[in-house]
């Protein structure tokens, strides 16, 4: 079963836009100098630079590749894209990862490393834009904090800003509903999983069974209400109405049986054997607290009523169940690998889909807060949102767009107006053959969604403004606060 979700999620949500670009990246190109080749640790790399190549580098991170997936060198989203780039003068690059999984750890140092290879083969770029998908939109905001003097600017796409911490707690909590509330009596796992194919297997189970009840429903939605999951699922579809919450279930249902479960109660063990323990806790987190500031809110409370369950009652189950802790050890990897101090020297452009159920549309409030919080670097970051459903949902002509944009940034040193109905207007410019979107192996017309939105706070932050005496730097740690009652 699980080797079945690999397959699917490499088409339909982490790495659809790999399995498109490889095709692209791998075509004999006449007027395009390819190198490829491995790197110290076994990660290999691709470069293309256009003969008539105008100084300008973009290094590509890609997003997250399932343990025991091919692990191929990507240098660029989407063939359509790619193939733009290159013929406007523009040169790319990207590497695998020496891993698979949460290798962030790897991929901060192999994209490193490719831009060393690249100044071997070729002269320096003039400029060089880390850009990414998913996973590579943190990688993407890591390698620009971590290495703030090898690049110009940034374009973090559907990224999972909030960093690991946060992403990984949020799941946490989002998990210990479900179990706690659907399978109480049940061996499933949320942390410390020892079997992860078993773990799914028994979690999609149980999933199964609870969405065929009212109850079940309701509780599911107070699970992904946890999570901030949206009730929009597939790209093509309009957004179901604000009062239609039995259709925001049913998304959130597939969000959960497709995408998000291989995550938290599979994948998350990938995790813990590379971090050495449990990254995650939810100690002191009060739920009732939580799902007044959900956007999913009304949502649950009206699938409450529908099913005659006490909202209240439950939420005390929640908030009187054993709390989980994690392991300082692990914690300490995933605030490595990474979380994010907001310090930002070199232009940010982001863009998240609104309905994003796997990398949530919050990230980006989280990454804009720490942003805000030094100096004035507020004025560095620009952020575009997407009124579609689906992780990474773009169109190559919006991809392009958002491209542009920055690089005007880079031209003029200011920033071009970032209204939704100028990025539209932009993107349709450019034609038929870039406003498009793939359903399964048929490509549909898709006209640019651009939208001006501000997305909710995130529900459960953690980045390196957290209280100082949990990064052991406090004089006096001893009021208020304790590793024990974090872990």
């Amino acid at each position: 079963m699980l080797q079945q979700i690999k397959h699917t999620m490499l088409f339909s949500a982490i790495v659809a836009v790999l399995v498109l670009s490889i095709a692209a990246t791998s075509r004999a190109q006449t007027n395009v100098i390819t190198k490829s080749d491995t790197l110290k640790d076994g990660a290999t790399y691709l470069i293309q630079v256009p003969y008539n190549w105008n100084g300008t580098l973009f290094l590509y991170s890609h997003g997250y590749v399932t343990p025991g997936s091919p692990n191929p060198a990507v240098d660029v989203g989407d063939p359509d894209t790619g193939a733009f780039l290159l013929a406007n003068g523009f040169a790319l690059a990207g590497s695998s990862y020496a891993t698979t999984g949460w290798a962030i750890h790897e991929a901060l140092n192999d994209q490193i490393a490719v831009l060393d290879v690249f100044d071997k083969l070729f002269p320096h770029p003039v400029a060089t834009i880390a850009w990414g998908h998913s996973l590579g939109g943190i990688i993407t905001a890591g390698l620009i904090q971590r290495n703030p003097k090898r690049f110009t600017a940034a374009q973090p796409m559907c990224g999972v800003l909030s960093g690991g911490v946060a992403t990984w707690n949020t799941a946490l909590d989002a998990e210990f509903a479900f179990k706690t509330l659907l399978a109480p009596a049940t061996n499933l796992q949320v942390v410390d999983i020892l079997n992860p194919d078993a773990n799914l297997k028994l979690a999609e189970e149980v999933l199964a069974a609870a969405q065929a009840t009212p109850q079940g429903r309701a509780r599911i939605a107070l699970g992904a209400a946890l999570g901030d999951t949206p009730g929009w699922f597939t790209p093509t579809t309009p957004e179901p109405s604000p009062t239609d919450f039995a259709s925001q279930e049913a998304n959130q249902f597939l969000w959960d049986q497709q995408i998000d479960f291989p995550f938290v109660f599979a994948f998350r063990a990938e995790l813990e054997a590379r971090a050495g323990g449990n990254v995650s806790w939810n100690t002191g987190v009060d739920y009732r607290e939580q799902l007044g500031k959900s956007v999913d809110r009304d949502e649950v409370w009206a699938l409450y009523q529908t099913a005659g369950l006490s909202l209240e009652a439950d939420l005390d189950t929640l908030n009187r169940a054993a709390r989980i802790k994690a392991n300082p050890n692990a914690v300490e990897y995933l605030k490595r690998n990474i979380i994010f101090d907001g310090r930002i020297d070199i232009p940010v452009l982001t863009m998240h889909t609104k309905g994003d159920g796997l990398v949530v549309v919050e990230n980006e409030s989280a990454y804009k807060d720490v942003v805000d919080r030094v100096d004035d670097n507020s004025r560095l970051l620009r952020q575009t949102f997407i009124d579609r459903a689906g992780h990474c949902a773009f169109t190559p002509a919006e991809t392009i767009a958002a491209v542009e944009t920055l690089l005007q940034r880079l031209e003029t040193g200011h920033w071009p107006s970032t209204e939704a109905n100028l990025l539209n207007g932009e993107a349709a410019s450019l034609g038929p053959q870039f406003n498009i979107f793939a359903v399964g192996t048929t490509i549909v017309p898709t006209p640019p969604a651009f939208i001006d939105f501000t997305p909710a706070p995130y529900l459960r932050p953690f980045d390196a403004f957290a209280h100082p005496c949990f990064f052991g730097v406090g004089n006096d740690c001893s009021q208020g606060f304790s590793f024990g009652d974090q872990f």
